[in-house]
């Protein structure tokens, strides 16, 4: 398949054969950015069992944290849609952004203005140096795709969103999307 390429603010769809890399397989990633230097971006579909309050005890509300890669795992990463709200944040792209002044976030969601809707939290991220990408993209261990949810991927649901992407993709990519995640269970 061509694939466009990789920009900030587009998708990664791991190819269903990404199947021996733990942090990868079956990850939908969002490109937040992507220079000469490097690329780095955020896993949005691999849900940990850690809620936002249980890493961060100012924080009362217990949004869901995300793996965002197997990057500096032990540092936490945002993106949001409010930067109306949360001064410092970097635009990635279509009024998704990254980043931002995470005492403002605190008080923010404490006082009910901003909701898991807004943001979503990471643990550690995903990067590559420069070209990397470019020669797993030619490995074709990625597909390249533009976001259409836009700011509304941040409330996109992770359960099925590896699989709702290989079915738009479509061809054999179709019937992948049915494919065990672990084949030897099967």
């Amino acid at each position: 398949m061509v694939s466009i390429k990789p920009k900030k603010g587009k998708l990664l769809i791991a190819e269903p054969t990404l199947t021996g890399d733990v942090s990868f397989n079956r990850s939908v990633v969002l490109i937040a950015e992507h220079n000469l230097e490097g690329s780095v971006g955020f896993i949005l579909n691999k849900p940990l069992m850690y809620s936002i309050n249980e890493l961060v005890t100012e924080i009362s509300v217990p949004f869901q944290v995300y793996n965002g890669g197997p990057v500096e795992q032990d540092n936490l990463y945002f993106i949001h849609k409010v930067p109306h709200l949360i001064a410092e944040s970097i635009e990635i792209s279509h009024g998704i952004f990254w980043g931002g002044n995470f005492e403002n976030i605190v008080d923010l969601i404490n006082k009910g203005h901003i909701t898991e809707k807004d943001i979503r939290f990471f643990l550690g991220y995903s990067g590559w140096n420069s070209l990397q990408l470019d020669q797993e993209l030619t490995s074709k261990s990625w597909v390249v795709v533009h976001n259409k949810y836009k700011s509304d991927i941040i409330h996109k649901s992770a359960n099925t969103f590896w699989k709702e992407k290989m079915i738009e993709l479509g061809g054999d990519y179709v019937l992948w999307s049915n494919f065990p995640e672990n084949p030897n269970l099967n």
